[in-house]
């Protein structure tokens, strides 16, 4: 069935009739449905360590909701074009509420935080696609983690495009300007 999908362009309207499992390792960009690759093990464990800590951050202090791929982000509607970040914290302030999450198919509104980790593959292409995206859209910060050098790059949104905020490696502590107090060590992200 995906095969038939990604032949043809999809509107608005066929996206929302599309059957979410159809869709769920991939994105679409300008209607063309893209496939994801499969993240490798490492990849896994390097999510799994930031969604916990980010989870666990935000959750204790009832700031939003921290989820991960595959859950689309709208970035537009004509021509289509959807993201699918490792990881995204939504605030309460933006619908980041379990509440208002279990309602949705995807995400509609910006993300207050997006992490996207990169394997060694990664064209710079698609990251600068990427950051061009979550720019229009608004998203304040941006976090590229980076398994081979171990490192997390922290951009700030900026009207111009983006600043960067730092780049944390293993004695550092990941510092962030949307979750103010933030603080883990990247180890923990590695471990």
């Amino acid at each position: 069935m995906m095969a038939e999908v990604a032949q043809k362009v999809l509107t608005w309207e066929d996206y929302l009739k599309g059957e979410p499992k159809e869709l769920e390792r991939y994105e679409i960009v300008d209607g063309e449905v893209m496939e994801v690759g499969a993240p490798n093990g490492e990849h896994q464990l390097v999510s799994r360590n930031l969604f916990r800590s980010l989870d666990d951050f935000v959750t204790h202090r009832e700031l939003g909701v921290v989820l991960y791929a595959p859950f689309d982000v709208v970035v537009r509607k004509e021509p289509l074009k959807t993201r699918q970040p490792d990881l995204f914290f939504l605030s309460k302030e933006r619908g980041g509420t379990p509440e208002n999450i279990r309602q949705l198919a995807r995400l509609e509104a910006t993300p207050d935080l997006v992490v996207e980790i990169f394997s060694p593959s990664e064209e710079r292409e698609r990251l600068g696609e990427k950051l061009d995206d979550y720019h229009r859209i608004g998203v304040p910060e941006v976090w590229l983690v980076r398994s081979e050098e171990k490192t997390v790059e922290v951009l700030v949104r900026m009207e111009e495009g983006w600043r960067w905020h730092g780049l944390f490696s293993d004695k550092d502590t990941i510092k962030s300007t949307v979750l103010s107090g933030l603080d883990f060590p990247v180890t923990k992200i590695f471990a």
